[in-house]
């Protein structure tokens, strides 16, 4: 009896030697270049070394001691938002216990009162796609949305606030025919205007707008219309992340191919990660995703081996006199990047820059990037863009190394 007993105590002691009062977390930068990333740890690994139930509290500190943001994503990763120098190393410590309060710097939501927009932003800029109800509307909206920003505080809630409070009244006015007056309340309100903290002027429209995928057909685009069903995976504060389910289309002898995203925005980057896959495909076929281009400037455009990158002329570019810059990366097999002009121009399109996947597998999970920036914010010319679109890419190539102790 006992010798079970004192085995027992032996187990028993050793799993609490094998648990940390705290874990190291190293991260790495072997590049030559200053980074400044979310690192990736993994959240069973942490747990398991701290001796806690999985998802309880933990507290992060960097290297000076003070507590920092972290994330528990829906992958099970804990995001640290890191950065490291040149050829350098970060170390934080992870502990059992409650954190302190921290700014959140990403998040959105469904806006099921501005017919069902799922909207989504970071300290650099926003995004919107559209719903059900807009569909059901019939207006015709299919890609992704760039809302300007160049504050890092969260500005979407407040935006669509002000713009739907003001809406009855403006119509209100222009039913009594006081037309001046409405302008007047629209100019002051609208969303479509900067106020001092961005605004909402790209035009979308029937195209991918900035960054959505779409199936091809006899070379052409077979454009996605709005989503079915979503699912909000991550809320910040680090990281937003959403599912989106879209309503079956026909192409070809296939006649329900519904197509599946999950896309995410990090704090600090001007790129959001996009997945896609298809079902209901019977065989391989093309696959594209990229930008829309305006006929008002067809010639701001770079063709990169592995992006597509433009500078958007906004939706009235002779009173605006900015640029909306967008792009698409593609740092995964893609098979060509190109620019694809219509020869029947409509709606201001004059087509789209794509990188396009041949012979895509069905089923098959494809990852790239796509993003924005503003001139009259953190990125000011074409140039700058495309140095910010080399220096991301270089990142995903180089990934940040991770080590617990």
């Amino acid at each position: 009896m006992m010798k079970h007993f004192t085995m027992a105590l032996m187990l028993a002691l050793g799993a609490l030697h094998l648990q940390a009062a705290e874990v190291t977390v190293t991260v790495t930068n072997n590049e030559r270049t200053q980074r400044q990333e979310l690192a990736e740890v993994k959240a069973a690994d942490v747990y398991q070394r701290l001796g806690i139930g999985y998802g309880q509290p933990i507290v992060v500190k960097n290297g000076l001691g003070q507590q920092v943001a972290y994330q528990l994503t829906y992958d099970g990763m804990i995001l640290i938002d890191a950065a490291v120098r040149p050829c350098g190393d970060a170390v934080f410590t992870i502990q059992s216990g409650q954190p302190e309060a921290f700014k959140t710097f990403v998040t959105g939501r469904q806006y099921p009162e501005r017919v069902d927009d799922i909207a989504w932003e970071n300290d650099r800029t926003a995004y919107r796609l559209y719903g059900p109800a807009l569909q059901r509307s019939g207006e015709r909206a299919f890609g992704i949305d760039v809302w300007l920003k160049n504050t890092p505080d969260l500005e979407v809630e407040q935006r669509y606030k002000v713009e739907l409070d003001n809406h009855a009244k403006i119509q209100q006015l222009i039913k009594e025919g006081k037309k001046d007056e409405a302008r007047q309340v629209e100019i002051a309100t609208t969303y479509h205007f900067d106020h001092g903290y961005g605004l909402d002027c790209y035009k979308v429209g029937p195209s991918l707008g900035c960054g959505a995928p779409a199936l091809m057909q006899d070379g052409k685009l077979v454009l996605p219309y709005c989503y079915k069903e979503y699912k909000i995976l991550d809320n910040g504060p680090l990281r937003f992340t959403v599912e989106l389910t879209y309503n079956p289309v026909a192409l070809g002898k296939d006649k329900a191919v519904v197509e599946h995203r999950i896309l995410s925005l990090d704090k600090g980057s001007n790129f959001n990660r996009m997945t896609v896959w298809y079902e209901g495909l019977s065989a391989p076929v093309d696959i594209a995703a990229g930008v829309v281009i305006h006929q008002e400037d067809t010639q701001s455009l770079i063709v990169g081996r592995d992006y597509v990158a433009y500078a958007d002329p906004t939706d009235n570019p002779a009173a605006q006199n900015f640029q909306i810059y967008v792009a698409a990366l593609f740092p995964n097999n893609i098979s060509e990047t190109k620019a694809m002009i219509d020869d029947t121009p409509a709606n201001g399109i004059a087509g789209h820059a794509v990188g396009i996947l041949k012979d895509y597998k069905p089923g098959e999970k494809y990852v790239y990037y796509f993003g924005s920036a503003w001139s009259k914010n953190d990125v000011r010319t074409l140039d700058e863009w495309k140095l910010r679109i080399d220096n991301f890419l270089n990142a995903l190539h180089s990934p940040l190394e991770v080590r617990l102790k």
